[in-house]
């Protein structure tokens, strides 16, 4: 209400204009103050004596106040002048000229400003040596002299002002002085006033200006009579307004109408009356009579309602002060601190318990680089925080490199908002990641797509995302010319804050330009405390401000002009300010200096903004005073804005961005000539040391100040225009501590300010929209690094993993989100959704012996490795339930709590020695106290269900209805309830294992009674949560319960009874689920429309011989005793299957007993259990393979009975828990035996997952591949299969009680950690994974899976590749030398099953048949190389071989006549022996030996060989050959050096041979050469991991990057030599053991290419590993490798089929060595084993890589030539001999013609030739319908023993021996330590596990 009175006067000057027709609108409606007087404003004296009249000279400050006056909306200031001081003679030729030039000066400065001057000639009293000489007004003689005076006023002051009065009081006259011939007077006043005004506006003709004359409202009687005599442009009048009477005031203004018809009315001066606080409401009249009586107003006088109203006015400096007329009034934070300084401290803290308005938005936030490390990835540039960072200015030189590593955790901060329930987050964008140099000209579009994948999750996940365009973290590039100092930054800023408008805006509606710009102005360039380090609080702070001002404002502006209207966002800016209260209150100069320390550091920034476009006076009044103060060392230097920029500046606000977190104590002081705001501002801040501290000492808890500053706020800033106010970060920081968890004073912080700004919201009307907590997580603090904390979630930076774990802090602000502040929640009755029983099972009968399922196994146990292995992308059905699931025992603890009793495991665990490390559920995870905790992480997963079970002992602690524990109900009705609010199905199990104690003592499940005894439990649970639970299960695993607690004992109740007791158990069981499921289905089904189901376990069984019927019978019996037993009486016929009752029938027989000890159900009892299901619970975990045994007959056990033995799968991934191999395909056929067997009922897959060490804490990359694997298979079985899979339930939540194994393993998809009280949770790179399957629902096909049409270019070079000693033989025909690989195959125990070169393909005797193949390939080219011994046989050119020569002559022209062109290599790995026998590739000597080898090849062979390479894959010849010894020459006892100098002498010879094909040979034969380089490429294991991709990088540069960096970049590259020299020095070596290039050298190498020749063929997934000071390649790189499980195998084992890499590789080459021209020179795929012509993996290989090749040249712009097949036919494939094939033809060793034969891939490769790429299927095309031709040779098989080490083995056990030789030669290679890490390997590997391995059906615990 202070504000109306503006708000009335705008609103008038909006409409008012539009009614007038003589006024421009509502830019010329007059809001009139002033005038300046010469002392304090009289109180009742309305003459002209006490105006301001130049007989001084103008106050200081005036201009200020007018600046003030201006920006709060008044446009026109009086200005009295004094004829008497002017015209002291009265004579205009006598004019006092100082007088003159200080009403001229007055004048300037209000246009100056912005004001309109209404000048007054004169208001009517005579001054008096005028009047002793010419009279009164009555003498026309003085009538003549102020006509003279006007026009001399006109002539000095007419330019300056366009409106007038001559005399305003003219009232005065006939009221006060009124003579005796009154008509004459008055006519005399008339006349004049009509002169003068013809006067006037003859001189000045220009449209606009105006002149009247002045008087009272009361006269109205008068004003047709003056209307009639004189003449004006509008008519002023003097009135008053009484708040009380309204009406009077209505009255008088239409009478005044009335009289003047539509004649302008000014309204003067306006006094008004009786305006106590309680009339406010009544302004509001006040408007009504202006603007609806048809009135012309045309203006009004402000300035006794400012004073009677008490509106603020500006800070007014003391010399104003007594000029202004308004030292009375009171200004904004006067107000603010009369209504609040008087709380006492109890009024002051009482806590509001209400809750904020329903749209209220709850956010979090984080800083770039404070959260996302990445700071060098994707081509982001160097920020001004990296380089602070980096010269150690932060505590511990800790840096902001990796920080939370957010820029790779998208999925894990989403995360953490998805379980904080935040409606809105609030991030920066770094600038540098976008525009790395800061400008617009370099743009990132990684990094720009990092914010699109963050603002893309966000939305996705329901959170609107809000943008920081700048915190504080600058392009250093733009620091360099001066950062903010620097005028230019505002065009770059504008530019960047336009790209991230157009790039975001469709997405982002929230946008801060900037957040705390006064940290950056204060620190960054004052005190130099933060980046950019800065010390010059005289200069550059200020001018900071000046540009960030400016570019906020040109932010602004290009939004609003550009983005505004299609977008629809709004734009602000995040102000940092305390609250800043008087140390005394009783003192008013320190009110004064509390006011004048927020207009410091809240007015310097949003005065601009939000009020008039420049700075407050106060500052700008201190500065001033400062100048004066301190003339020889001026303290601040503020700059000017032009009247163009501020008018630019201010209004550039959508709303108000407050980041609040503390408040001081200011009071007054002296602060001299000290630079900075204390000293400049004249004021001392502290603290109340009674405040609550915090880790800074900047920060002190008083969460009254949030509550006063947004009260002055809206007064001071917000009164006219509105705006909302957004906090945008309020918060406190704790220090690092053990226990950072448990943040109870982030707690009391957050509550207690949330509060304060409920209170300003509800109490004090402040419109306040949003309120946000800093920060999300921990992050880099800056200075403070990692010491302070101010995170939501606590990080662990000692960890590369950076997770995040939740505090305390985190789980309150949850809290206080979901009940929108702290009012109590109405308890609302939750409904969940109905699952609808679709339709009852019908029966079905008993299955046979073996079953009919046994078709599963026919159908899949015959598929090929490639169909098994392959990967099927699709999605599951809408509506599909994914879960996770708990159990009671495992997870609540609580144990005994609020009544709870005692359960079997409760008993079982508190026996020493019965779980390892005495472990128990005593507390487990807890949940029981932390529902909460448990509802976070479900949100975060957005799961649709949830499985957990009741504890029977927490709701009947003795088992029975008579126990009732009604706190235990609670419970469960506090977790039912939350999880229906989240929309996520509670799936209940009532019973998984943890009966009562009680009921055991009445033995358990072996007694029928039981069955009535649950029966009445499972009745309660219906009645008291069935309302809400749809979903029930009876028994979690029951066979578990029969065999393992009453078979072997080995779990609660511990009966070891195996041959009765768990047929018994079993039999109770079932009857009492039948039991269950009738209770529900006739009492509440109708009511509560829900399902109940028993969740039964199998594990899948493949025979060991699916040709062996026996062993297929065995199979079928394994699934029957496991499954059958339990799922055949309820889904089939109500009794157990077949085989079950056979078995145990005949075995209880030939024991001798007369009966079966199978119990028996009656035809009554089968009829009650079959259909007791309504869909079909499964629990899987692993695969067993089972075979046909002969068991004994005594003891009798139930597992005698099964007659089978079940192994494990052996090729599959071991698990943390025995004998549970991850074997995902037996699910998929588990699935469709479920469907055969019983009926295809709808499947709910209810526990499904994997155990890891609990040492495996959060990065369970074993984990993910699990659930990768098994949930595809289960998508086979919906999608290829037909199998109704309805939902699938991960098990589990998260860490937790493990049964037998208690803590030694987790299931969890979030990490506990049990050491800590409060069980804190940390979510895995598991559940980020598992987050991912849920929202996509299931895998849908990646892009990189689709195949692209399109064709290559036409001169594309398809070829295929041979290498000579692979293929040649002849390996001492016709003078041929000895090679290393002669040497190397020849030496026992080198090479797989002996096999050598000798003959290999005799393609040296087979010219004719190799081109025959070729021309069948059709290939352009044929890529093959030439053996250095068969052409030079010691190496040297002094003896050539021309037999040997002549065979590549042969070649080459048979070549020619086909038409393909030869691609030669020099060399191909077989080094002459003579030049090994010298030292070989260690010996420099060789660069010049290879050199005179490649110059007698070219010379002989050139004139007809276009296409060359020098060295295929040196790294495998340096590494392979020199490092590990797997390859000629076998060398591997210098592996931290020989590869290294090997490699250099690589290098050198490959630049030799290139010049000289450059320098001699090129002119004449225009050829191209090069060297071919090979490369895996490397994705991070984990791809939230910087660290991995640190490690994946590696990979690259250490093999891709250590020969092609010196050819292309012409050195090693800086990460190779740093790490290498860096390793070497740390093991006290002098040097690096990398050699160095000299200058010359670098200059000869670099750029010896004319091609990129590049082999690849497969991927890796990185992981980093510290080899300690191990000095070798492989510890140098540091890094370990894995395949992806859901890679396709091939015949190698470092070979798996992931296509996308070789994309990716190719467009990483293109980025590192500026796109160069590649031709892939080898690119292919092995099998081993069987022979099959039909090689579906390899045409399959072919199509996917050739057509991400196609994607790399179409769509990334990559340079492609060509591409090369490897190879042409299986040939000597290294070191694994013959096993391994490659070829696309196949070689019979056992046909002595060795005759090449084609397999299907050949047509596959043909075609894609023939078409050159892969043109539209839709195009029909001609290629795509080739001639094929078929080969006739049927399918091949080699069964032939293997001759190994003198054995003869199968080729299988073979290669396991050579795989074993290889790996022991590595283990060699690895040394001392290697061997210790060998050992602690096969530690790990033979580790005893405290498990029981009796569990054997289901997962075992």
């Amino acid at each position: 209400m202070m504000k109306l009175l503006w708000v009335v006067c705008l609103y008038i000057s909006c409409l008012c204009g539009c009614q007038s027709s003589e006024l421009n609108g509502r830019e010329d409606f007059m809001l009139l103050a002033g005038s300046l007087t010469k002392q304090v404003v009289r109180s009742s004296d309305r003459g002209m004596n006490d105006a301001f009249d130049c007989s001084h000279s103008i106050p200081p400050g005036s201009k200020q106040y007018f600046e003030y006056l201006q920006s709060r909306g008044v446009t026109h200031f009086k200005v009295p002048l004094s004829w008497a001081q002017l015209l002291p003679t009265g004579h205009p030729s006598q004019p006092q000229q100082a007088v003159v030039r200080c009403y001229q000066t007055l004048l300037k400065q209000l246009l100056e400003v912005g004001l309109q001057p209404l000048v007054i000639l004169h208001g009517w009293k005579v001054p008096e040596p005028l009047q002793s000489r010419y009279g009164g007004w009555e003498s026309q003689e003085l009538v003549e002299m102020f006509q003279q005076y006007a026009e001399f006023a006109f002539q000095e002051f007419a330019p300056l002002a366009r409106s007038w009065l001559t005399l305003s009081d003219l009232d005065d006259g006939w009221h006060d002085e009124q003579p005796a011939d009154a008509p004459s007077f008055l006519q005399n006043i008339l006349q004049l006033n009509k002169n003068i005004y013809q006067l006037y506006h003859r001189r000045f003709p220009d449209k606009g200006r105006r002149l009247s004359i002045g008087l009272r409202a009361t006269d109205v009687a008068f004003l047709s009579h003056i209307k009639d005599l004189t003449t004006m442009d509008f008519l002023s009048v003097h009135i008053e307004y009484n708040c009380g009477i309204s009406s009077d005031f209505e009255k008088e203004l239409k009478n005044i109408q009335m009289s003047i018809g539509n004649f302008p009315i000014l309204l003067y001066e306006m006094i008004a009356h009786d305006c106590s606080q309680s009339h406010y409401q009544l302004l509001g009249e006040f408007l009504n009579v202006l603007m609806n009586n048809g009135l012309n107003i045309m203006g009004c006088d402000v300035k006794d309602m400012l004073g009677k109203l008490d509106i603020e006015y500006a800070p007014i400096s003391r010399e104003i002060s007594h000029h202004t007329g308004v030292t009375g009034l009171k200004n904004n934070y006067q107000t603010v601190w009369d209504k609040f300084g008087a709380q006492t401290t109890t009024e002051r803290d009482i806590f509001l318990e209400e809750s904020f308005p329903s749209d209220f938005q709850w956010a979090t936030s984080s800083v770039s680089f404070k959260v996302e490390g990445g700071w060098s990835e994707g081509g982001k540039g160097k920020t001004i925080w990296d380089r602070f960072g980096h010269e150690g200015l932060a505590s511990d030189n800790q840096t902001a490199d990796l920080a939370c590593d957010s820029y790779h955790k998208v999925d894990y901060d989403v995360y953490l908002l998805r379980g904080l329930q935040v409606n809105t987050y609030q991030f920066s964008i770094s600038w540098a990641r976008i525009f790395p140099s800061g400008y617009r000209q370099i743009h990132s579009e990684k990094g720009a797509q990092y914010y699109d994948q963050l603002i893309n999750a966000l939305i996705e996940s329901g959170i609107q995302p809000i943008v920081t365009l700048y915190h504080w973290d600058l392009p250093q590039e733009l620091q360099d010319f001066g950062g903010w100092t620097n005028a230019s930054i505002v065009e770059a800023f504008k530019a960047y804050a336009d790209f991230c408008f157009s790039r975001f805006g469709d997405r982002v509606k929230i946008w801060n330009t900037f957040s705390s710009p006064w940290v950056v102005s204060h620190a960054g360039y004052g005190t130099g405390k933060h980046a950019p380090g800065v010390k010059d609080y005289v200069e550059s702070s200020y001018q900071v401000t000046h540009n960030i001002l400016k570019s906020h404002a040109e932010a602004w502006h290009a939004y609003n002009d550009n983005y505004r209207k299609t977008q629809g966002g709004k734009v602000g800016i995040a102000l940092n300010s305390d609250w800043a209260e008087p140390k005394d209150p009783a003192k008013p100069e320190d009110i004064a200096a509390a006011e004048r320390y927020l207009q410091f550091m809240l007015g310097w920034f949003a005065h601009p903004i939000f009020v008039d476009g420049d700075y407050p006076a106060t500052l700008k009044a201190q500065i001033e005073q400062k100048k004066t103060e301190c003339p020889d060392s001026v303290p601040a230097k503020l700059p000017v804005f032009t009247p163009t920029e501020s008018q630019r500046i201010r209004g550039t606000a959508d709303f108000f961005g407050l980041n609040h977190y503390t408040s001081r104590l200011v009071s007054n002081s002296k602060g001299g000539c000290t630079p900075g705001p204390q000293g400049v501002g004249d004021f001392d801040a502290t603290v109340d040391l009674s405040w609550q501290s915090t880790a800074s000492d900047w920060i002190y808890s008083a969460p009254w100040g949030l509550r006063r500053l947004l009260n002055y706020i809206s007064t001071e800033y917000l009164n006219v225009n509105k705006l909302p106010i957004y906090i945008t970060g309020n918060g406190m920081p704790t220090n690092y501590s053990i226990d950072s968890l448990t943040d109870t004073s982030r707690m009391d912080y957050m509550r207690s300010y949330i509060n304060e700004a409920l209170k300003a919201t509800l109490t004090d009307g402040v419109d306040v929209q949003r309120f946000t907590v800093q920060s999300l997580m921990d992050g880099f603090e800056g200075k403070q690094g990692y010491s302070q904390r101010f995170g939501l979630h606590y990080v662990n930076f000692e960890d590369q993993a950076r997770p995040r774990t939740p505090k305390q802090s985190a789980y309150l602000y949850s809290q206080i989100i979901e009940q929108n502040g702290f009012g109590t929640q109405k308890s609302k009755k939750v409904k969940a959704e109905e699952m609808k029983l679709t339709q009852r099972s019908a029966a079905l009968p008993p299955s046979e012996v073996p079953s009919k399922s046994k078709v599963v196994w026919e159908k899949f146990s015959s598929q090929s490795k490639f169909h098994r292995q392959m990967y099927h992308y699709g999605t599951f059905p809408q509506g599909f339930s994914w879960g996770v699931s708990s159990s009671a025992y495992q997870i609540e603890g609580g144990w005994n709590a609020d009544g709870k009793g005692p359960s079997v495991w409760d008993t079982f665990t508190q026996t020493p020695g019965n779980i390892p490390d005495n472990a128990n559920g005593n507390v487990a995870c807890d949940s029981y106290n932390r529902l909460n905790e448990d509802l976070y992480m479900l949100r975060a997963l957005r799961v649709k269900s949830y499985r957990f079970s009741l504890s029977w002992s927490r709701i009947f602690p003795d088992g029975t209805r008579s126990s009732l524990n009604q706190k235990g109900v609670d419970y469960y009705n506090r977790l039912i309830d939350g999880l229906v609010a989240y929309n996520i199905t509670p799936m209940v199990t009532l019973y998984h294992w943890d009966l009562p104690q009680a009921l055991q003592k009445l033995s358990g499940w072996e007694n029928v009674d039981m069955i009535e005894i649950f029966n009445d439990f499972c009745d309660f649970c219906f009645a008291t949560f069935g309302d809400r639970v749809k979903f029930w299960m009876t028994f979690n695993q029951p066979q578990t319960i029969a065999w393992s607690g009453y078979g072997l004992g080995n779990m609660p109740p511990n009966v070891k009874d195996p041959g009765y007791a768990p047929y018994r158990v079993a039999h109770n069981l079932i009857k009492a689920h039948a039991k269950a499921y009738h209770t529900y289905d006739d009492k509440y089904r109708k009511s509560q429309g829900g399902l109940i189901s028993i969740a039964v376990s199998a594990n899948w069984f493949e025979p060991k011989d699916v040709n062996v019927r026996r062993e297929v019978v065995a199979a079928d019996r394994a699934m029957q005793f496991q499954l059958g037993w339990f799922a055949h009486p309820i889904f089939k016929n109500g009794d157990y299957p077949e085989a079950l009752k056979w078995q145990v029938g005949n075995k209880s027989e030939l024991q001798g007993f007369s009966e079966s000890r199978l119990p028996s159900f009656t035809e009554e009892e089968k009829s009650f259990i079959k259909g007791t299901a309504d869909v079909f619970c499964l629990n899987h975990y692993t695969t067993k393979i089972a075979s046909h045994v002969t068991a004994k007959l005594t003891p009798q056990s139930y597992e005698y009975d099964w007659d089978f033995k079940e192994e494990e799968e052996g090729d599959s991934p071991t698990t943390a828990i025995k004998n549970q191999r991850a074997v995902a395909w037996g699910l998929r056929r588990l699935l469709n035996w479920i469907k055969e067997e019983y009926g295809d009922p709808e499947i709910y897959i209810t526990e499904n997952g994997v155990a890891t060490e609990a040492k495996t804490t959060w990065d369970d990359s074993a984990r993910v591949f699990y659930y990768k694997t098994y949930i595809d298979e289960a998508l086979k079985a919906y999608e290829l299969d037909g199998v109704s899979v309805k939902g699938y339930i991960a098990a589990s939540l998260m860490d937790s009680f493990e049964w037998l194994n208690g803590y030694k393993v987790g299931f969890g998809l979030h990490h506990v950690d049990f050491t800590n009280p409060n069980r804190p949770r940390t979510p895995k790179y598991s559940a980020h994974f598992y987050y991912n399957i849920i929202r996509d629902n299931g895998f849908p096909l990646p892009d990189d899976e689709k195949m692209l049409s399109g064709h290559f270019r036409d001169d594309f070079i398809w070829s295929v590749a041979t290498a000579s000693y692979q293929i040649e033989g002849g390996w001492r025909a016709d003078g041929k030398g000895l090679s290393i690989w002669d040497r190397f195959a020849h030496t026992p125990l080198r090479v797989f099953n002996d096999d050598t070169g000798d003959i290999a393909c005799d393609s040296y005797n087979k010219v004719e048949e190799d081109v025959a193949i070729l021309k069948q390939l059709k290939v352009t080219h044929y890529r093959f190389s030439i053996s250095w011994p068969r052409v030079l046989p010691d190496g040297t050119t002094n003896h050539i071989n021309e037999a040997g020569l002549n065979y590549y002559h042969k070649l080459v022209d048979a070549l020619l006549a086909a038409n393909i062109q030869p691609h030669i290599t020099l060399y191909h790995w077989d080094l002459p022996q003579a030049l090994q026998d010298i030292g070989g590739w260690e010996n420099d000597t060789i660069v010049t030996k290879f050199r005179d080898y490649a110059d007698l090849i070219f010379s002989r062979l050139g004139h007809k060989v276009k296409f060359w390479i020098t060295i295929n894959e040196p790294y495998n010849v340096a590494n392979i050959g020199h490092g590990y010894g797997t390859a000629a020459p076998g060398i591997s006892f210098r592996p931290g050096t020989l590869p290294y100098i090997v490699a250099h002498n690589l290098l050198k010879a490959h630049a030799e041979a290139w010049h000289v094909y450059n320098d001699k040979y090129r002119a004449e034969q225009k050829g191209i050469i090069s060297i071919t380089i090979n490369s895996d490429w490397s994705e991070p294991r984990n791809p939230y991991k910087q660290e991995d991709y640190d490690a994946a990088r590696r990979v690259v540069e250490f093999q891709l990057g250590w020969f092609a960096h010196p050819v292309y970049n012409g050195d090693y590259s800086e990460i190779m030599k740093t790490i290498i020299r860096e390793r070497s020095l740390a093991a006290g070596l002098p040097k690096s053991r990398l050699p160095e290039f000299t200058p010359e050298e670098i200059k000869r190498i670099k750029g010896t290419y004319d091609y990129f020749g590049f082999n690849h063929y497969t991927t890796v997934l990185a992981f980093p590993v510290d080899y300690k000071n191990l000095q070798h390649y492989d510890a140098d790189r540091g890094v370990g490798t894995i395949a992806d499980r859901t890679w396709l195998d091939s015949g190698s084992a470092w070979l798996k089929v992931s296509p996308f890499g070789f994309r990716k590789i190719l467009n990483f080459i293109k980025e590192e060595y500026g796109n160069p021209t590649i031709i892939i020179t080898e690119n292919g795929i092995s099998e081993r084993g069987a022979v099959d012509l039909n090689d579906v993996h390899r045409s399959y290989y072919y199509e996917k890589y050739i057509n991400q090749l196609l994607k790399a040249y179409l769509l990334d712009g990559v340079d492609i030539h060509g591409y090369t097949a490897w190879t042409l036919m299986d040939n000597l494939e290294w070191a694994t001999g013959f096993s391994e094939r490659f070829g696309l033809f196949y070689l019979n060793h056992s046909d002595p013609d060795l005759a090449r034969v084609a397999k299907n891939s050949v047509s596959l490769y043909s075609k894609i030739i023939a078409c050159n790429g892969f043109p539209d299927p839709a195009s029909g095309h001609e290629c795509l319908n080739p001639v094929t031709e078929e080969s006739t040779v049927p399918p091949i098989t080699d069964n032939a023993p293997v001759g190994f080490l003198g054995m003869g083995l199968s080729a299988a056990d073979a290669e396991t021996a050579l795989n074993t030789i290889f790996a022991l030669l590595i283990v060699a290679v690895f040394g001392a330590v290697c061997a210790s890490v060998g050992f602690l390997m096969a530690k790990k590997q033979s580790k005893k596990r405290q498990n029981v391995d009796s569990i054997k059906l289901e997962k075992t615990f």
